[in-house]
Order: C-alpha cells, then sequence, then structure tokens
C-alpha cells in the first residue's frame, strides 16, 4: 500500500505559473514513453486524493472527466460535487493520516496523491512513499512549488531515471524510512 505522487514540474520546481496557468506543460509533445507511464501509474492505483484547487482546474477542461478510479477531494470549503460528478468525485475532510486510514479500510490501497497544497501537506506529515516527478525543460522564474517547507528531512531513493526524445526527463523516487 503506497501513497504516490505522480507530477510534472518546470526546471525551477513549479507546478503551475505565477498566473496559476498550466499550458506551459504542452510546451513540447508528450512522448509515447511518458504517457505509458502514466497509463501505468493509472493502473496500479485505486484511487485519486487530491486538493479542491486541482479538483477546480480539472472539473474546468472543456473535456468529459478524466478519471476512471473514484476521486476523493480534500476541501473544507466545498459542500458539493456537480450531479454529473457524484458517482466519480467524493468530497472529503478532516486529518490526513485519518483519512488515509479511512480509505485504505475502503479497499484503497494505493492512492494517487495530486495537487500542490496538497502533495505538501502529506509530505510534511510524511504520507508520501513514492514520487514519480516529470521534469519538462523550462525555466518559469515563479509560480506554485511542487515542494514546501518542511519540519524535518524527507530521505528518498531515486530507483529509476530517464530522458525522452523531446527533453522531459523522468525520476521514480521511493520514500526510505
Amino acid at each position: 500500500m503506497s501513497n504516490i505522487v505522480f507530477i510534472a514540474t518546470s526546471l525551477d520546481g513549479y507546478i503551475a505559473d505565477k498566473n496559476n496557468g498550466i499550458d506551459w506543460l504542452h510546451t513540447l509533445p508528450v512522448a509515447d514513453d511518458l504517457y505509458m507511464e502514466f497509463e501505468q501509474h493509472m493502473e496500479n492505483v485505486d484511487a485519486l486524493v487530491m486538493g479542491r484547487n486541482t479538483y477546480e482546474l480539472v472539473a474546468s477542461f472543456d473535456m468529459d472527466w478524466p478519471y476512471r478510479k473514484p476521486v476523493f477531494v480534500l476541501s473544507n470549503s466545498l459542500s458539493e460535487i456537480p450531479f454529473e460528478l457524484q458517482e466519480k468525485v467524493s468530497l472529503i475532510t478532516g486529518e490526513l493520516n485519518e483519512i488515509v486510514v479511512q480509505l485504505k479500510t475502503q479497499g484503497f490501497e494505493n492512492l494517487y496523491i495530486d495537487g500542490g497544497i496538497t502533495i505538501q501537506h502529506f509530505l510534511a506529515q510524511d504520507l508520501i512513499d513514492e514520487m514519480i516527478i516529470t521534469t519538462i525543460p523550462i525555466v518559469l522564474g515563479g509560480g506554485i512549488p511542487l515542494f514546501g517547507t518542511l519540519d524535518e528531512s524527507l530521505m528518498f531513493k531515486c530507483i529509476a531515471s530517464h530522458c525522452d526524445k523531446v527533453g522531459m526527463s523522468q525520476q521514480h523516487f521511493v520514500r526510505q524510512r
């Protein structure tokens, strides 16, 4: 059972630009091998846990809901999910460690953790087991950072790293406890 991050960052560690935009993610075409990595990742997770901001961003895209797995949205401010997403998305609140235990007792063993603030909070409570980080070779100079401050350092080990043919790199890290 794992809590896994799968995310893209700029060279300088941002997941969104200064205007909270993510258009820069499409500066290079997605290579087939990275697409396959994401598909494999999605096959290996049971559910997604994402923050409200990430949920609202994904819900704003002009497309069908992209996830086939259950999505749990962490929010203290949302009170309902639109009718068309109610079978796919649930709101969840509480302490992160309690939420993880609750979801795992419901059979959701491997959780995909998504969203900058959510990832930072999971890291702050040492609840991330793996991180798969794709680096887009662009320097944004500001925006929403992937990582925040921590009270203590967390050691990870890189178990895989590769570059694709268009210049993106991807590293797979596991938590060393």
